[in-house]
């Protein structure tokens, strides 16, 4: 499922630059996610960057956009077109992703 970011964002901004998909942008009073750019770093690494670096841990699962990995990984191989990087890691099955921890 996308991340979303929830009111209790304090607007910092350390979570856009971690995001390999370029999905967060500054809102009117808070940062949000674009779910159609979401792939919740499958692919880049094994964990959410914007989780990790949160200072209030308020960029959370969003269960109105519930996603599997295969779902996740399509979205960022369409996002990333010349990652041959990226592209090596999925037809080898050895992708980075918090669903394989």
């Amino acid at each position: 499922m996308a991340t979303h970011i929830t009111t209790d964002c304090i607007n910092c901004g350390a979570c856009e630059p971690e995001c390999p998909n370029e999905a967060i942008s500054e809102g009117d009073s808070i940062y949000i996610i674009d779910p159609e750019l979401c792939t919740e770093c499958v692919g880049f690494y094994d964990h959410e960057a914007c989780q990790a670096v949160c200072p209030v841990e308020c960029c959370v699962p969003d269960p109105s956009h519930p996603e599997g990995e295969a779902e996740l990984l399509e979205r960022a191989l369409r996002l990333h077109p010349d990652d041959g990087e990226l592209k090596q890691r999925a037809e080898a099955n050895t992708i980075v992703s918090r669903f394989r921890k």
